[in-house]
């Protein structure tokens, strides 16, 4: 059975005519009519694919690398073995992914899964409905009365669009992504299984008639060019309204709460979990399974690593880690603190608990 491609094939290129789309420099000009087919990584590239290295941690691929070319730092030039052409940029693995949203442009926005350009004939559209010219709707989508959704979007199969929510033009809803009581800007890319506007966890607890819910009354406003990871859930406010800003990517798996405002150009990787009502200005980093408590503001240009726990103010530009987090400078005098009272009071080996 031949092995299915999924992606278009580039076009193969010189390496002088590579040069110039990445803006590298190649060492060797005598090597320019060299053809290149596509991209690999050190240890999977052939004669024919253009490699990138940027990282020591691959040392030992880059000299066993098979690749025709590479794409290389100044700063490590010399390590390439002579058979690999020598693509000199400053920023090597920025000039790869040049070249590779150059040439896999399908890769980086989704489209129909059943190569759907129009509305299929299962997709079940309320009459009220206004979908602009050129909106694809795959099987079995489902999108309800008032609905407005903006020419060059696309809906995805079994995905649910509930009453009066608004998308705008050129985004994609992936397949079985349920959303409601939103509105949604321009060039947003929802993956596969979000659930977005429905209530959030709210209610007064411990009653004398149990715990009692608290109506969940706001919505939630994704602003243009966001991205949300498969299978994220974004609640929607109670009296005000939670709100993605301008150019956020969030991760797969992502929990935000109710009353949630996060600014522009955001950066959220997986799992996180940010509780109710937290303010989160621009340009912050969360990393992967980050906890943040409710009612929280985190600075702009704040960075918080992995797995840490925030129950404090964060504030602007900080550099926090840990559990319960705090500064980074803190957090790792402590752990080598700990380490020494571990070791019967031995300072610990030079080096050993940082990074």
């Amino acid at each position: 059975m031949a092995q299915p491609i999924f992606f278009k094939q580039p076009p193969s290129s010189t390496l002088t005519e590579l040069a110039a789309l990445t803006g590298a420099v190649l060492v060797d000009p005598t090597r320019g009519g060299h053809v290149i087919r596509g991209l690999a990584s050190l240890d999977e590239a052939g004669p024919m694919h253009l490699a990138f290295f940027d990282n020591l941690r691959y040392a030992d691929q880059l000299k066993a690398t098979k690749a025709g070319a590479c794409l290389v730092s100044p700063r490590f030039e010399a390590q390439v073995p002579a058979h690999v052409a020598v693509l000199r940029a400053g920023q090597p693995f920025r000039a790869f992914v040049k070249l590779a949203r150059e040439w896999h442009a399908d890769a980086l926005r989704p489209q129909s899964w059943f190569d759907n350009d129009g509305i299929a004939p299962s997709a079940i559209i309320d009459p009220s409905a206004h979908l602009e010219d050129g909106v694809i709707v795959d099987p079995l989508a489902v999108i309800g009365p008032r609905v407005e959704i903006g020419a060059g979007t696309v809906i995805g199969a079994g995905a649910v669009i509930g009453a009066d929510v608004k998308i705008g033009r050129d985004c994609n809803v992936g397949a079985r992504t349920a959303i409601q009581f939103a509105l949604i800007g321009n060039n947003v890319l929802i993956h596969p299984a979000c659930s977005i506007g429905q209530d959030g966890y709210g209610f007064i607890f411990f009653g004398p008639e149990g715990h009692l819910k608290v109506p969940q009354t706001g919505r939630v406003l994704i602003q243009n060019d966001v991205e949300v990871g498969a299978g994220t859930t974004i609640d929607r406010g109670s009296l005000r309204d939670t709100v993605i800003g301008e150019g956020t990517k969030i991760d797969n798996q992502v929990q935000i709460g109710h009353n949630v405002t996060i600014g522009r150009h955001c950066l959220l990787a997986a799992q996180i979990g940010l509780a109710g009502s937290l303010t989160i200005g621009d340009n912050v980093a969360l990393g992967a399974k980050v906890g943040i408590n409710n009612h929280l503001k985190i600075g702009d240009g704040a960075q918080v690593t992995a797995m840490s726990g925030v129950k404090d103010d964060i504030p602007p530009n900080g550099r926090w880690g840990g559990f319960f987090a705090k500064p980074t400078k803190q957090w790792f005098k402590e752990i080598v603190a700990v380490e020494r009272l571990a070791q019967g009071g031995r300072a610990a080996p030079k080096g050993e608990g940082r990074e």
